[in-house]
């Protein structure tokens, strides 16, 4: 009787790994083959140069090549829903924005995903700051000066940034809320038209990402007043931020993460996280990313995860409250 209980639990057993096997190999193995990170932008745009300087490092890492597939259209909705619906085997991954994890969730009316259901975190990657600037003519030299200045011309002044929706749009929104000040936003193509139309003095404010204002701000042609990260950032040492000028959490950075699928296997997105953690480690890498104006911030999946939900509710208030919608 010993015997044939020992048989049948024999036989179960083998069953069982015979079953588990292949799933756990295929885990402890991986990568196996080339991985795709998909992007929601077009190439050459500041989070396309983020990945082709990240990727090359993780590749050494994880002895596979990491082919960029640049999806870029509606915000960057188009990616997060070929992610959100992609395989969870560590072969589809997004190097995404918090304009796709956190902005787009509420200014879009359909998002084809769920940032928090969907995904999978695997690591922030890096923040960058947005820079309140003027033109020359505005009285300002602190945000006391420009909220003192924009209150005594209630629905005169207007700022100007990338686009509606985008964090520069929404830093300008946020400050709207804190401080009480009535202005009106423009809405331009991209950061190059915006800083055209402040030198020009035709807007005289902007919100914008710091690295193309910097020979700007060396002439003279445009001042920086605050940046809209809680620390100051290393391109501009000299420029303070909300934080210390007065308001006190005022945090509407342009951040960077990567994800995979949700239900990707733990073992795998332990591995990525690895290879980023790496990856923003090595000298180069850190180099080339903080000269383009990124402040490196890498972190676990847990702290990622817990960071996007906190990130949706902020940014939804403000959306809210701005009005702000994209067709």
């Amino acid at each position: 009787m010993r015997t044939a209980t020992g048989l049948r639990a024999l036989v179960l057993a083998t069953a069982a790994a015979a079953f588990v096997t292949p799933a756990a190999h295929a885990q402890s193995n991986y990568p196996n083959k080339p991985i795709t990170l998909v992007l929601g932008f077009a190439p050459g745009g500041p989070s396309d140069v983020m990945a082709r300087v990240l990727t090359r490092k993780m590749e050494e890492f994880l002895k596979q090549p990491i082919i960029i597939d640049n999806k870029a259209g509606a915000g960057g909705t188009i990616a997060g829903g070929i992610v959100a619906r992609a395989a969870p085997d560590g072969y589809t991954i997004m190097l995404a924005t918090g304009s796709i994890l956190a902005i787009n969730v509420t200014l879009y009316k359909n998002p084809p995903y769920d940032s928090v259901k969907d995904y999978a975190p695997i690591s922030m990657l890096g923040v960058q700051t947005n820079v309140l600037y003027t033109h020359p003519s505005v009285p300002a030299k602190s945000v006391a000066d420009f909220v003192a200045y924009a209150k005594a011309n209630p629905g005169k002044l207007q700022f100007g940034s990338g686009g509606v929706g985008t964090p520069a749009h929404l830093a300008g929104e946020l400050l709207r809320l804190k401080a009480g000040i009535d202005y009106t936003h423009v809405p331009f193509r991209g950061t190059g038209p915006t800083l055209q139309s402040v030198i020009g003095g035709h807007v005289l404010t902007a919100f914008n990402p710091p690295s193309p204002l910097i020979p700007h701000l060396q002439t003279g042609s445009i001042k920086a007043i605050a940046i809209t990260t809680l620390e100051r950032t290393p391109v501009l040492p000299d420029t303070p931020t909300f934080h210390e000028s007065g308001y006190p959490g005022f945090d509407a950075a342009t951040w960077h993460a990567m994800v995979a699928p949700a239900n990707t296997p733990k073992e795998v997105i332990g591995a990525l996280n690895r290879a980023v953690v790496g990856s923003l480690k090595d000298p180069a890498v850190l180099k080339a990313l903080t000269d383009s104006g990124v402040d490196v911030k890498s972190s676990t999946p847990e702290w990622l995860g817990d960071y996007i939900k906190s990130e949706i509710p902020k940014w939804a208030e403000v959306i809210k409250a701005s009005g702000a919608k994209v067709e």
